[in-house]
């Protein structure tokens, strides 16, 4: 199904019945990422899936894709399926959306649930990579998107999990080009939203792993606690639901 936002073709998706769970992908992912842990969760939940603006079936929106603009993205379609809050999973840049959303939109917000992702802004570092990043992309998409993901997963998890993360090179590598330097200039963009995050008054849960490469631990638990965010820390890197799909199942499982 697909929602108009803006002019723009918005991909989603609906299982099950109950209070609304929207499942929110990360950089480089599409909805598709979800697929192996709908159908416990839309026993209890109707969960709904979508890909963002420039990813998956959707199309490209601006040349920027803000974290902004993805959370009204999001509000359109809790809007348009008739719900008046919804918990929100959101995945590493699925997180920041949400975090977005938290901001713009507090009373349509049920839960917030962080898998990978983290309420602070990126560093004048991570902003050089990012710009070095969307060179890249303008240059030889397809080797950066293989490299990207690559990176995502740890080293000693490649051959065990080398299908899955083939499949997400494969979708990715049919993203345009335009919509995933858009995400990448929304990400270099965003602001820190530790204050929203601590400030938001419902419940609010994050998974982190032990060898993210993106997500350090330590340093992620510590914002958490003094969020009052109740973390949970699996094994595994960023793609906790590729290398830790049954710790993540149930993770969700205790918090939805």
């Amino acid at each position: 199904m697909f929602l108009d936002f803006e002019h723009t073709q918005i991909y989603y998706q609906t299982h099950g019945e109950g209070p609304a769970v929207f499942l929110l992908h990360g950089f480089l992912e599409s909805s598709e990422m979800w697929d192996p842990i709908i159908p416990e969760i839309s026993k209890k939940h109707t969960v709904v899936t979508l890909d963002f603006p420039g990813m998956g079936k959707s199309g490209v929106i601006d040349k920027t894709h803000t974290m902004e603009k993805m959370a009204e993205v999001v509000n359109a379609l809790i809007n348009h399926l008739q719900f008046e809050n919804a918990t929100l999973v959101g995945h590493s840049m699925g997180g920041y959306v949400i975090l977005a959303f938290a901001e713009l939109f507090p009373n349509k917000l049920n839960k917030i649930v962080l898998l990978n992702s983290s309420s602070v802004a990126d560093s004048e570092e991570k902003k050089s990579i990012r710009d070095r990043a969307i060179d890249i992309v303008a240059i030889n998409p397809r080797a950066f998107i293989s490299m990207a993901i690559g990176n995502l997963v740890m080293e000693s998890s490649h051959e065990k999990f080398q299908t899955e993360i083939n499949n997400l090179k494969e979708l990715a590598y049919k993203f345009p080009v335009e919509g995933i330097k858009a995400a990448l200039r929304g990400m270099r963009d965003r602001k820190d939203r530790t204050e929203v995050l601590t400030n938001f008054s419902g419940l609010k849960y994050s998974l982190l792993s032990k060898d993210d490469p993106l997500i350090p631990v330590e340093e992620n638990l510590k914002l958490a606690q003094k969020a009052g965010v109740e973390t949970t820390i699996v094994s595994g890197g960023h793609m906790s639901l590729i290398e830790n799909k049954s710790s993540v199942e149930e993770f969700l499982q205790l918090v939805l």
